[in-house]
């Protein structure tokens, strides 16, 4: 005799043919022909060595036998589905935990918390900031938004959002506003440059872009992090540079002016998930649709 547990999807199937009462209704519902579940209800009797089922005209019923094992198969089944959905509602349930840099959750991302939480409540949305060197892999944390260079790991959901642009920014509070703002982009070679050390190659990168030597940059005031450095130039401290997106608002409200405008960078916006929580598809879906609103 046979010993162990037959083979899963050939119970899964039978479970269905018994509760259903058909093997094409089983068919449809599992998704499967009506030859496969035949195959498996076949391979369930081989298994047990006995029938399960019999004719019955067109249609079929269930042996003794197959009485039993409806019983046994239902019940199994049924805590099963019971279980599995408990699990998912305590899961869509438990917080949410989204890292992000404290630049971008500050200047972007808690803007539009409240939409966010009115579009998406049952996210139920805990954030963790960090200036630091982020990963997407420390525990307690579901995603993280972030500028990132490709390639992506193997091992994350990574959602792209957008290409990142950066350019340099001040404030009509700035001494000399009026004039660098009627200049070409070289004139900033010899302003003393707002900076950051989270962000190095900020600067260099820019200057490269519209084809001045990075050599050329005079730094001025630096700061630690990104939030610090546009707090300064919205003070009129001097000129700073900055991911457009996260100076958007200051320039829709006149707080900050880009006469230079902004270039693309090799990064991304991206947003980087377990693979096995849905939520972070319908969050990378809500970002990218805010994304496309005027700020």
């Amino acid at each position: 005799m046979k010993s162990g547990l037959p083979p899963l999807n050939a119970l899964r199937a039978f479970e269905a043919v018994a509760r259903l009462g058909s093997l094409k209704q089983a068919a449809s519902e599992l998704n499967v022909t009506h030859g496969a579940i035949s195959r498996q209800i076949r391979q369930l009797e081989e298994q047990l060595d006995l029938s399960l089922l019999a004719k019955d005209g067109r249609g079929v019923k269930l042996t003794d036998a197959g009485l039993r094992l409806r019983d046994a198969a239902g019940e199994a089944f049924e805590r099963l589905r019971s279980t599995c959905a408990e699990l998912r509602r305590e899961a869509e349930e438990r917080p949410f935990v989204l890292g992000c840099p404290g630049s971008l959750l500050a200047r972007w991302f808690i803007p539009r918390l409240d939409r966010l939480q009115r579009e998406l409540p049952e996210l139920n949305l805990q954030l963790s900031a960090s200036e630091g060197e982020l990963d997407p892999r420390r525990p307690g944390i579901d995603a993280t938004l972030l500028f990132a260079e490709p390639p992506w790991p193997g091992d994350m959901q990574v959602y792209e959002l957008a290409t990142e642009r950066i350019g340099p920014v001040l404030s009509s509070r700035h001494a000399r506003h009026a004039e660098l703002a009627g200049q070409a982009a070289g004139v900033l070679l010899g302003e003393p440059l707002l900076h950051t050390a989270s962000r190095p190659q900020a600067w260099p990168q820019w200057a490269a872009a519209q084809g001045l030597a990075p050599a050329g940059l005079k730094q001025g005031q630096g700061f630690e992090h990104l939030y610090y450095l546009l707090e300064a130039a919205a003070a009129g401290l001097g000129v700073a540079i900055a991911p457009q997106l996260l100076v958007a608002d200051d320039l829709a409200a006149g707080r900050l002016s880009a006469p230079w405008g902004f270039i693309d960078t090799p990064a991304r916006l991206a947003l980087w998930a377990r693979r096995d929580d849905p939520r972070s598809e319908r969050l990378a879906a809500w970002l990218r649709h805010e994304l496309q609103r005027a700020p």
